[in-house]
């Protein structure tokens, strides 16, 4: 079998509630997640047994990465014993609230499934991609836009993308996760927008205002600890940005542009580096 060479893709966060804590220790949230352009590539080539290679090195390579537990873990699910050498050119940055590594392994589960020959519904996959990180059935399964409840797992597809370009601006902080949620400021009870019903019809939400529904309850704790962080969304907003949010826990900070020349301009303003996508509107991950 020859190898195969795929992009995977990243996200960003319209909107991001955290609704409550569960009795497992997980948190509840709501989210609108949004497909970009920025991608890592993997390259999966016949082997004996399942081997990976990163061209970044401060990525592990061993048991503990999402690509080789999302590689067993089908082999479990299956019972094939066929292996895979995985080369993965890491690009999309890592502590930076995009879902790189979810992506990446989603991607795995989704090429496996069809290079050893399994050939499973993708439904069938849902409970290997939620024991692997709550982002990663998305990545699994969406193309598009997606609202996500419980733990971000309970997806429904709103058959809809974004219709601005979206400047993703990484400023080169790493932010746990863990850090994040032991740090943000709980607001659980209050009363929440129907952000579902709103990312149905994003037709000329930018001039009505209502984009500012689309609030991210981890921003104000992150832009107070890391300042960084927030100049690039101040930077964002006047470069002319309609909106400007963090993605999920950070730091990647994003802007919504309806003029591509305002989009280019925001991306040269941004210091050498800082990493950054400009992603067209009507983006999708299966085009």
């Amino acid at each position: 079998m020859p190898s195969i060479s795929v992009h995977a893709f990243a996200k960003i966060n319209l909107g991001l509630f955290i609704t409550g804590k569960r009795d497992d220790g997980y948190h509840n949230l709501e989210t609108i997640f949004a497909p970009v352009s920025w991608h890592d590539t993997l390259c999966f080539s016949p082997a004996d047994a399942i081997s990976m290679r990163c061209t970044n090195a401060d990525l592990p390579t061993d048991g503990s990465n999402l690509c080789i537990r999302a590689a067993r873990s089908l082999q479990e699910f299956s019972g094939v014993m066929d292996g895979v050498s995985i080369e993965l050119d890491k690009q999309v940055p890592f502590g930076a609230g995009l879902g790189g590594g979810s992506s990446d392994a989603a991607t795995v589960l989704r090429v496996l499934n069809g290079f050893w020959n399994i050939n499973a519904p993708l439904e069938d996959l849902h409970p290997l991609a939620v024991k692997l990180g709550a982002d990663v059935p998305y990545f699994l399964e969406m193309e598009g836009l997606a609202y996500a409840g419980g733990i971000g797992d309970e997806l429904t597809d709103l058959h809809a993308a974004l219709p601005w370009y979206v400047v993703t601006v990484f400023p080169a902080e790493h932010i746990s996760t863990a850090w994040a949620y032991g740090n943000f400021h709980a607001r659980f009870g209050q009363s929440r927008p129907d952000i579902r019903t709103i990312a149905s019809d994003l037709s000329g939400i930018g001039d009505s205002g209502r984009l500012g529904l689309f609030e991210n309850d981890f921003q104000s704790a992150v832009f107070e600890q890391f300042p960084k962080v927030s100049r690039v969304h101040r930077d964002l907003l006047e470069e002319g940005a309609v909106f400007a949010s963090l993605s999920g826990s950070g730091s990647a900070v994003y802007g919504l542009f309806e003029s591509p020349l305002d989009a280019r301009r925001a991306i040269e303003r941004q210091p050498a580096a800082y990493p950054t996508n400009l992603t067209p509107p009507g983006f999708s991950m299966r085009q």
